[in-house]
């Protein structure tokens, strides 16, 4: 065990608690599993410049070799977290795994391959409907579409209130989504239309059985990851002990408070991840 100064946060629920003490006494056992946006890598104004923080890769490969899987679940393409996270080829990866697209593409970093289904004919359908739709409904200015392969985003970000333009498209998009078979996954400014049974909570659940975990740490900012949260009760009450960690976000109070333990964002995820490193040391 390490020195009394690396000493791990306490989670505020018995749960939370539980499956923290399940983690550093069998870490063989458990799986690790993070968003990427918000979680490993701090929100920026343009996804396309999203980096993981500085010392999320030297952390994660700290921490991986003594536990037994470590997963990034993300609704990036997995080539694309793959690339902006930097987890090809670190000494100590060896066996992450990035789910990307909420489980549809899977990376495995021991054959550096991405392997995934075929994408849904609804994706190319608002892929070309979209642009004229904005324009129709006169949102066009401010709102951009982010192109992910196996989904679309339509962000608010950038408009003169970004808040009220997000509010504005969530019924209109979630009709042109419905049209086509897709279903709309809000966020933090951001409106995801994507198939439907592609969500982060269905690919955790997956993954933790097929590595037959005994613990599992999940930790998340944004609305899409309570999918996932609900999944960790779900292993709850199947025996699996689950932390649930909220990468301390103001912007979405509902996960935090849902989570076992807040930490101060991506900072707060590394440091966490540095000192539960030494504990198992």
């Amino acid at each position: 065990m390490g020195s009394h100064t690396d000493s791990l946060p306490t989670p505020a629920t018995p749960a939370g608690r539980d499956g923290l003490d399940a983690i550093l006494a069998r870490p063989g056992r458990a799986v690790l599993a993070f968003d990427f946006d918000g979680t490993l890598a701090p929100i920026v104004p343009d996804p396309d410049q999203a980096r993981a923080h500085p010392d999320a890769v030297p952390a994660l490969a700290a921490v991986a070799p003594k536990v037994a899987s470590v997963a990034v679940l993300t609704g990036r393409p997995a080539g694309v977290a793959v690339r902006q996270g930097g987890f090809a080829g670190v000494p100590g990866l060896e066996h992450l795994v990035v789910l990307g697209h909420y489980g549809a593409e899977r990376w495995d970093a021991r054959t550096g391959t991405v392997t995934a289904p075929a994408p849904h004919p609804g994706v190319a359908a608002v892929r070309a409907e979209l642009p004229g739709f904005l324009d129709g409904i006169g949102a066009w200015r401010g709102t951009w579409i982010e192109e992910k392969g196996r989904a679309l985003a339509v962000h608010t970000r950038r408009a003169e209130d970004p808040q009220a333009a997000f509010e504005g498209l969530r019924e209109p998009l979630a009709e042109l989504a419905a049209r086509h078979g897709l279903i709309v996954e809000p966020g933090r400014l951001v409106l995801e239309l994507r198939p439907p049974g592609m969500d982060k909570g269905a690919a955790l659940l997956e993954y933790v059985r097929e590595i037959g975990a005994e613990a599992v740490l999940y930790a998340g900012d944004d609305l899409g990851d309570l999918a996932a949260f609900a999944a960790v009760g779900k292993l709850r009450s199947d025996g699996v002990r689950g932390l649930l960690v909220c990468s301390g976000s103001d912007e979405v109070a509902e996960l935090a408070k849902r989570a076992d333990l807040v930490v101060d964002g991506p900072a707060g995820v590394v440091h966490f991840l540095r000192t539960l490193a030494h504990r198992l040391d």
